[in-house]
């Protein structure tokens, strides 16, 4: 296997050798160290080949390159996944421009159920930023993995936010895994190799330029099920991975703004065209998507039965509140002792008891 990585590196590294490209010769030879291995005349008799890219593969010599790269890998824990791997995100191989080969370094899986992402400008008004926290917040109980750009603004709050709730989130990069762009989200990066991942279709030494960008924006919509977009002015990164989440035909949300607010065109332009769906909470998302499948239990029957057996950190809760009002969930926080961690844990286990339930805002109420 070490060496067919080898080969499938190397063969990234010959410009005249593209995604499409590398992708038609693993299926005519089998493997990438046959393609290596194949004469110059078998090379250009192939259709999608010809003599300059016969030529290119024959006379490639850059393998010390190849092997700096694999020593690189191996020292950092990063793997290199081809299309042909399973752990590939599968969804992917339903876009016409996959990439070849992906780098990838953390845990979780690039193929679990249900995956989103969330994405938008790089500098969100407050407003922008608490839709952004509250929706996620509003996902952590349904299995779900957040996908962003680790760029400035939306991007790194939505990864952010789903640290602190505890849900997997991968950052989709635009540059090589031996530096973080920006740089200042280093921290939050490494946070996410251990409860998530970095993902990128570039290698080391690969700058963070321009181009890259829209590129790598093109992994961002096609390994999730669903794009949310959050505050977008008409043109920009976001509106780019709308477009092209549409194009792969999958579902494009928004949250719409004040009518005028430049920071909210672009939503109002793809809900306006029927490119994208409004939405204004996680609980759209999740009727949408149909993945609002929590079964409720018999309210009655089930809370008489728990009354006997409520932990003290339930009774704590549930004795905050009275039957009229709703509270905050920082109202809680801060009139339980317990710690924030663990009575987000028993409120969960409340809602899911039918004793509480949750309200647009993180506030909540007794059922």
């Amino acid at each position: 296997m070490q060496e067919e990585t080898r080969y499938q590196i190397a063969l990234t590294k010959i410009p005249q050798i593209g995604n499409k490209i590398a992708q038609q010769l693993m299926t005519y030879f089998g493997n990438a160290g046959s393609i290596f291995k194949a004469g110059s005349r078998e090379l250009e008799c192939l259709p999608m080949m010809g003599k300059v890219r016969a030529n290119a593969i024959r006379e490639f010599k850059d393998f010390r390159w190849v092997d700096r790269e694999m020593t690189f890998l191996e020292h950092y824990k990063i793997a290199a996944i081809s299309y042909l791997s399973p752990l590939y995100p599968q969804r992917l191989l339903h876009c016409y421009d996959n990439p070849f080969l992906l780098y990838y370094k953390g845990n979780a899986n690039l193929n679990t159920k249900r995956i989103i992402n969330v994405i938008g400008t790089r500098a969100p008004t407050s407003h922008g930023r608490e839709v952004c926290a509250n929706l996620i917040a509003g996902l952590e109980a349904s299995n779900i993995m957040v996908v962003s750009g680790l760029a400035y603004g939306i991007d790194v709050l939505a990864h952010a936010t789903a640290l602190k709730h505890g849900m997997p989130t991968v950052g989709i990069l635009a540059h090589g895994l031996d530096r973080i762009y920006p740089d200042v989200h280093a921290g939050t990066a490494r946070q996410m190799v251990e409860q998530g991942g970095l993902l990128t279709e570039y290698a080391r030494e690969t700058m963070p330029d321009k181009p890259n960008f829209p590129k790598r924006n093109r992994i961002v919509a096609g390994m999730s099920d669903a794009t949310v977009l959050i505050e977008s002015g008409i043109k920009g990164g976001s509106m780019i991975t709308a477009d092209i989440a549409n194009s792969y035909n999958r579902d494009v949300f928004a949250i719409p703004g004040r009518v005028g607010d430049e920071k909210s065109a672009g939503c109002h332009h793809l809900i306006k065209n029927h490119q994208a769906m409004l939405i204004t909470d996680a609980e759209d998302i999740l009727k949408a998507m149909n993945w609002d499948d929590v079964v409720k239990r018999p309210v009655v029957a089930r809370q008489q039965e728990l009354r006997v057996e409520l932990s003290e950190e339930a009774r704590q809760i549930l004795g905050l509140f009275n039957k009229s009002e709703d509270y905050h969930i920082d109202y809680i926080y801060g009139r339980c002792p317990l710690p924030e961690s663990r009575v987000a844990s028993v409120i969960y286990q409340l809602e899911m008891d039918n004793l509480l339930r949750s309200m647009p805002g993180k506030r909540y109420q007794l059922v």
